[in-house]
C-alpha cells in the first residue's frame, strides 16, 4: 500500500474521530440500553448538505417587548388582556433571548446544528410600519445575531412575519383586512432583504398564514380576535368572510415580497425564498368515498388554500365549489404576479394527525371544523374512542409519525416537488407544576417522538421527496402563545424564574445523532474509494 493511500485512509478515519469526539467528550454518547434501540436509525443518511437546526420565533423568544425604540406589537396588547392567555402571562421578558442571544448561540453549536430558524420581529424594526422611520438599534440586533451565527457556522434561516405585525397597523387599517397590509409587508421585506440579504440565503415570507387567519378571524383565539358569535367569543368579526379576505391579502403580500426580492436582491444575493404552512395529515374516519373527499377537503381548507394561489394562480377547486363567491377573486395581474413569483421552497411545520369525516353528504354533529367556512370536514383525535396516536402535552396533538411520510409525499406530488423543508417538528409537555426539574429534562417521550417522525421523513426523502432540511422546535422553553408557559416544547429546559438553560435527554440525544449522520456522510463520501481499515 502506498504512503500517499495510508494517509489519505488516516486523514479520513482521523475527521471521523473529529466529528464524534466531541459528543464522546461530553459523555453525550452511552451505551444504548434495549429499551433505547427504537431510538437508532437505519444505516442510510440524510443528504450531506441537508440542514439540521432548531427553530425560534421573535415574540415568543426574545422578550425585551419595549427595549431600544421597539414598538407594540398585536401579541404586546393581546397578551396584556386579562382572559387572553391561559396563564395570564406575556411575552414581555419570554426567554430574555435579545439579551442571550450568544448563550443561546452557544448551546446550538455545542448541539452541531448547522442551521437555525428565527423570525424577525417587526415593530424592532419598524415600530409603526411604513408610518413611522427604522429603528437602528433593531436593525443592529438582527446584524449582530446573523454575525454570531455565521461565526460559530450556523446558517440563519429567517422568517419576516411570524404572528406579531405592528400595532399601528391594527388601529389604522384594520392590518390583514386591508390591501394596505400588502404594502406595509412589501416595505418591510424591501428594508430587511436590503439590511440582511448579504448574510441570509434563506427567507420565509409569512410563518403558518393559514392558522394565523383561521385562529384570528374565524375563532378570535388569537389577535385580531375577531369572529362571528358561533364561533367564538368575540366583541366584533365576521367568520364566514373576513378570514378569507385576510387570506386574500397575505397572499398577495407574500408575492409583494418575493417580487421585490427576485427583482432587487436574489441575483446579487443568490438566496432562496419561500412560505411555510401549517400541515396535518388527515386520515378518513372510514373507507367511504364521502370520508376520502372529505380527507382532502380538509388538506384543501388548510395548506392548499394558500398554495394553490401561489403556486397555481387559482384557490383549490373544493373551496370554489363551496364557498364561490365568499372568496376574494384574484385580478389577472394578480394571478400574473403570483405566478412570475412562484416559490423556491416550501416550509412544512408539521407537528400531528387526524381523523376527518364528511359533513357535506352525511349527516353529522356540529363541531370544529363541520362548518362550510371550513369544508364541512370535522377532524378527531380518534375513530371509535380510539386514539389515532398517543396523546402528547396540548389537545391538539397525537404522535403520529406516519403522518409526516404521508404530508410530504403529498405535496410533493401535489406541487411538482419543489423543494421542501421542514422547518417545524415538536414534541409538547404539559408543564406540571409537580414535576422537579429533572423529570423535566428526562424528556423520553420527546426523544422517540423526534427519532420516529425523523425516519419517517427519511422514507419520504428515499422515495424521491426533494426534502433540504429539518428545524426542532424548539431550541428553549418558551411562550406558545395563548398557552402562555403552561406547555413545554424544548429541547433545552428553560426555568421561567430565572431563565437558566439545562440540556434535555432530547438534546443529548439530538447531538448525538448529528454526530451519527456527519460520520455516514462522510463514509457515503468516500465510499467510493472502497476502504480497508
Amino acid at each position: 500500500m502506498g504512503v500517499v493511500k495510508l494517509l489519505y485512509k488516516a486523514m479520513f478515519v482521523l475527521k471521523i474521530i473529529l466529528v464524534v469526539w466531541p459528543a464522546l467528550n461530553s459523555g453525550d454518547i452511552n451505551h444504548t440500553t434495549p429499551k433505547e434501540k427504537s431510538w437508532t436509525h437505519s444505516s442510510s443518511s440524510f443528504p450531506s448538505n441537508f440542514l439540521f437546526g432548531t427553530a425560534s420565533s421573535a415574540y415568543q423568544f426574545e422578550g425585551a417587548y419595549l427595549a431600544d425604540g421597539k414598538g407594540l406589537s398585536n401579541w404586546d396588547v393581546f397578551s396584556h388582556k386579562p382572559g387572553n392567555i391561559l396563564d395570564g402571562s406575556n411575552g414581555d421578558v419570554a426567554v430574555d433571548h435579545y439579551s442571550r442571544y450568544l448563550e443561546d448561540i452557544n448551546i446550538m453549536k455545542s448541539l452541531g446544528v448547522n442551521s437555525h430558524r428565527f423570525s424577525i420581529s417587526w415593530t424592532r424594526i419598524l415600530p409603526k410600519g411604513r408610518f413611522g422611520g427604522v429603528n437602528q438599534a433593531g436593525i443592529n440586533f438582527y446584524n449582530n445575531l446573523i454575525d454570531a451565527l455565521l461565526l460559530k457556522g450556523i446558517q440563519p434561516f429567517v422568517t419576516l412575519y411570524h404572528n406579531d405585525i405592528p400595532q399601528e397597523l391594527e388601529d389604522r387599517y384594520s392590518s390583514w383586512l386591508s390591501p394596505e397590509s400588502q404594502d406595509d409587508f412589501e416595505y418591510f421585506a424591501d428594508i430587511c432583504f436590503k439590511s440582511f440579504g448579504d448574510r441570509v440565503k434563506h427567507w420565509v415570507t409569512i410563518n403558518e398564514p393559514n392558522t394565523d387567519v383561521r385562529n384570528g378571524y374565524l375563532t378570535g383565539q388569537f389577535p385580531p380576535h375577531r369572529c362571528s358569535s358561533h364561533f367564538g367569543n368575540c366583541s366584533e368579526g365576521d367568520s364566514q368572510k373576513e378570514p378569507f379576505i385576510a387570506a386574500y391579502n397575505m397572499i398577495l403580500a407574500h408575492a409583494a415580497a418575493v417580487h421585490i426580492y427576485r427583482t432587487k436582491y436574489q441575483k446579487e444575493q443568490g438566496g432562496r425564498i419561500g412560505i411555510v404552512l401549517n400541515t396535518m395529515w388527515f386520515e378518513p374516519v372510514s373507507n367511504s368515498t364521502a370520508d376520502k373527499l372529505a380527507a382532502e377537503r380538509a388538506q384543501s381548507f388548510n395548506s392548499n388554500w394558500f398554495l394553490d394561489p401561489i403556486i397555481y394562480g387559482k384557490y383549490p377547486a373544493e373551496m370554489e365549489e363551496i364557498l364561490g363567491s365568499t372568496l376574494p377573486k384574484f385580478t389577472s395581474n394578480d394571478i400574473e404576479k403570483l405566478k412570475k413569483t412562484g416559490l423556491d421552497f416550501i416550509g412544512i411545520n408539521h407537528y400531528t394527525s387526524f381523523y376527518v369525516q364528511d359533513c357535506m353528504y352525511s349527516p353529522c354533529k356540529s363541531g370544529p371544523g363541520s362548518s362550510k367556512e371550513e369544508g364541512f370536514c370535522p377532524t378527531s383525535s380518534k375513530r371509535n374512542g380510539v386514539p389515532i396516536g398517543e396523546p402528547a402535552g396540548v389537545v391538539w396533538q397525537s404522535v403520529y409519525p406516519q403522518g409526516m411520510e404521508k404530508i410530504v409525499m403529498y405535496i410533493m406530488e401535489r406541487y411538482n416537488n419543489i423543494p421542501m423543508f421542514i422547518t417545524e417538528n415538536g414534541y409538547s409537555e404539559f408543564n406540571n407544576p409537580n414535576f422537579t426539574t429533572e423529570q423535566f429534562l428526562n424528556d423520553v417521550k420527546r426523544v422517540k417522538y423526534m427519532a420516529d417522525y425523523l425516519d419517517a421523513l427519511l422514507r419520504a426523502i428515499r422515495k424521491g421527496a426533494d426534502v433540504r432540511g429539518y428545524f426542532a422546535w424548539s431550541l428553549l422553553d418558551n411562550f406558545e402563545w395563548t398557552d402562555g408557559y403552561t406547555t413545554r416544547f424544548g429541547i433545552y429546559h428553560v426555568d421561567f424564574a430565572t431563565l437558566k438553560r439545562s440540556r434535555k435527554l432530547s438534546a443529548t440525544w439530538y447531538k448525538q445523532f448529528l454526530a451519527e449522520q456527519n460520520v455516514k456522510a462522510l463514509m457515503s463520501k468516500h465510499n467510493g474509494e472502497h476502504l480497508q481499515f
